[in-house]
């Protein structure tokens, strides 16, 4: 019999909006001159009173906070603390909370990272995306190479000591060695924590629709693999740990709140088009919900009722199952089978047997007595791979 046990409980919290919107972004961003920032901290604070008191979530401490965008060091530093302040009033945090925020080196200032250190962020998460200046102009980035460096001097002067930076590649002419110069320059900073990840014309973007218009010179199958095979070995040799696929910490500092969405933990999701998950007792499978993306109906709907569900779905309990292999085979450690089964009730490869021993058998999974992973031919096919279940 299954005994069922809440997972750690992660909060989201979307700050949509961007002084600019960068054509390959498929991320909920809206560019407005003026956002209505008390409006917007007051709709945060009425959807997470609502949250937090719900039966789902109600009395589970917080082990981790995320503000995402858009663009959150867009923020005013007081809306940043008082959202931490209430998550801490209504839920309670857990020993060593990881607080992380977004931030544009183009948008932020020395003021703002010691407030946003002093509100209790202790994570900070840079959207560099390159360090080179052409390729910076071309994925329309409103910062330049210096303000990277000046913005990460700051940040470090500030107390911040676990930093990730973003960076894409496979940009249109893209050399391998333009790539490993971005790379280089960002491992000579230091962070705690690098994120790579290949360019991906996502639909409904502006760069998709130019692309469509007029191709791009995306990198052939070949170079992309080769600059991902390349990229893990380049970090490996600098001591970063691959520990999902596109993911790379030093000494550990692996980011535990993307890591539980890998996991398959609940979280609570508020602001603008923000998402939401938690897991069902009585069927094991899971409900998740989705908000309204418009930033001024979001802020009138929670202001009257208290959210701003736009979807909302429940997965029966072998959908779930599935579903938390596709999320659990990015990890490298892969899916613990233990753990599966004390969630589900069964073990991961007999119910999936036809569809991973297949790919067992291909060298693709690597399955032992305790874990399910990808091996290093399975990396490029992990979407093909985990979809099989679904």
């Amino acid at each position: 019999m299954t005994v069922f046990t809440p997972s750690p409980l992660m909060l989201y919290v979307h700050i949509p909006y961007c002084v600019h919107k960068c054509h390959y972004c498929d991320f909920n961003s809206h560019e407005r001159a003026s956002p209505d920032w008390a409006a917007y901290q007051a709709a945060l604070i009425r959807e997470l009173e609502y949250w937090a008191t719900s039966p789902m979530f109600k009395d589970r401490e917080l082990a981790s906070i995320f503000f995402g965008g858009g663009t959150p060091s867009l923020a005013p530093a007081e809306l940043i603390t008082t959202v931490i302040e209430s998550a801490a009033a209504l839920c309670g945090f857990s020993d060593g909370i990881e607080i992380t925020l977004e931030a544009n080196p183009g948008t932020v200032d020395a003021g703002n990272f010691s407030a946003y250190r002093k509100a209790g962020v202790n994570r900070l998460s840079m959207g560099v995306q390159s360090l080179n200046q052409d390729e910076l102009q071309w994925l329309e980035r409103i910062h330049g190479e210096e303000e990277v460096y000046n913005a990460f001097r700051m940040a470090r002067a500030a107390g911040f000591s676990n930093i990730n930076l973003d960076l894409i590649y496979g940009l249109p002419g893209q050399s391998m060695q333009s790539w490993l110069e971005s790379l280089n320059r960002a491992i000579e900073l230091a962070p705690e924590h690098l994120s790579c990840y290949q360019l991906t014309v996502e639909p409904h973007t502006k760069l998709a629709a130019r692309h469509r218009k007029t191709p791009y010179a995306l990198p052939e199958e070949e170079l992309a693999l080769e600059m991902l095979f390349t990229t893990r070995e380049r970090l490996r040799q600098a001591g970063y740990d691959a520990y999902e696929i596109s993911n790379f910490a030093r000494h550990h500092r692996y980011c535990r709140h993307n890591d539980g969405y890998w996991l398959y933990h609940d979280y609570i999701g508020i602001g603008a088009g923000a998402s939401g998950k938690w897991d069902e007792k009585e069927t094991l499978g899971m409900t998740r919900y989705s908000n309204t993306r418009n930033p001024e109906r979001y802020i009138e709907t929670v202001l009257q009722k208290g959210f701003a569900i736009n979807s909302q779905e429940t997965l029966s309990g072998d959908h779930a199952a599935a579903e938390a292999i596709w999320v659990g085979l990015r990890r490298s450690t892969g899916i613990s089978r233990a753990t599966y089964q004390s969630r589900f009730g069964f073990d991961a490869m007999e119910h999936f047997s036809d569809q991973l021993t297949a790919w067992q058998q291909r060298h693709m999974l690597d399955v032992s007595q305790d874990n399910i992973r990808l091996t290093a031919t399975g990396l490029p096919l992990a979407d093909e791979i985990a979809a099989s279940v679904l």
